[in-house]
């Protein structure tokens, strides 16, 4: 089992606009069946990790559709927050470490996904559990935002692709 952030940044290194938005990602061009895309990455996942942020925005921005992961999700949140029909979404606050344990309980031989945000990413590999880094650079600069990864990491490269405007790169994570 692996722990990783799997994650899109702007190519200054932001996740998120300052107002948590991503509407900058989803006009960007990539194949999402193509190298290191989300489709071939989600069905090796068995748990979600998610901070509040991410998880307020995929509410507000679903419309209609179904919660899209069929994996349990664990939402780090201070806040009560709605749970979409049929979500297997847990509530959880406090360290990580907890909550991990009970995530690969529930993944078995699959892997962790740390969903977003940077911080709670960082969260993960302040505790030792980051174990890889994926991330797709869209040909775009936010100049401000919600930062890709707020630590200081060693990270080896593993894995390099072009997925048509993207630049994506897989990195095991050696040291903080």
């Amino acid at each position: 089992m692996t722990t990783s952030y799997y994650t899109a940044s702007s190519l200054d290194g932001f996740i998120a606009t300052p107002e948590h938005s991503l509407e900058w990602l989803l006009k960007q061009d990539i194949d999402h069946a193509g190298p290191m895309a989300y489709s071939a990455f989600e069905k090796g996942v068995g748990a979600l990790a998610m901070g509040a942020s991410t998880y307020e925005w995929l509410l507000r921005n679903q419309g209609e559709e179904p919660w899209p992961y069929p994996q349990p999700t664990w939402v780090f949140t201070h806040r009560e927050l709605p749970t979409p029909e049929g979500a297997d979404v847990r509530f959880v606050q406090g360290d990580v470490r907890r909550a991990h344990d009970a995530m690969a309980a529930v993944a078995g031989e699959k892997d962790i996904w740390i969903v977003g945000g940077g911080e709670l990413a960082g969260e993960f590999a302040d505790a030792g559990l980051l174990d890889e880094v994926w991330v797709q650079y869209a040909p775009v600069t936010l100049g401000e935002g919600a930062p890709l990864l707020p630590r200081a990491l060693d990270l080896e490269l593993l894995e390099v692709a072009r997925n048509r405007s993207f630049l994506c790169g897989r990195y095991r994570v050696t040291g903080s």
